[in-house]
This record gives C-alpha cells, structure tokens and sequence, in this order.
C-alpha cells in the first residue's frame, strides 16, 4: 500500500526525490502521512483538494482487500 501512494504521489509532483510516504499502523486503521516539497502541496492537493481525495479514494480501495480502515495525511 505504501509503496502504491508513493508511486502515485511521484508521478503528479516535480520534486519526486523529495516525497516520503511514511506508515503509522494503530489498532483499528493505517494512516499514510506524505510529506513532499512546500512547492508541491498544491499539486497533490489539488483544486478543491480533487487530487488528495482520489489518492484517498484509492487507498481505501486497495485497502478493502485487507479490511482494514486507511487514512492518508498529506503534509508539506
């Protein structure tokens, strides 16, 4: 799973040496904070954050399969 947000978030910045996708597991639910380059956050953000809530949509997808609950934080 992280290294899918990771490869996504790669691909819409154009820093891609600079994103760090990092896992927080907790009992009931993963969390994926991604850190990029303050120049990047809007392009990962998106207009009416777009762009992070269809990183989000896939994640939680991918992550149907494990039945667990999946969040991702993106942080500059």
């Amino acid at each position: 799973m992280q290294s899918l947000i990771e490869y996504l978030v790669k691909a819409l910045v154009d820093e891609p040496d600079q994103v760090n996708v990092t896992e927080v597991a907790q009992e009931e639910a993963t969390t994926y904070e991604v850190r990029v380059a303050p120049g990047d956050l809007g392009k990962v953000i998106g207009k009416q954050g777009r762009i992070a809530n269809a990183l989000r949509t896939v994640a939680k997808a991918a992550a149907m399969k494990h039945k667990r609950k999946v969040y991702v934080e993106i942080i500059a």
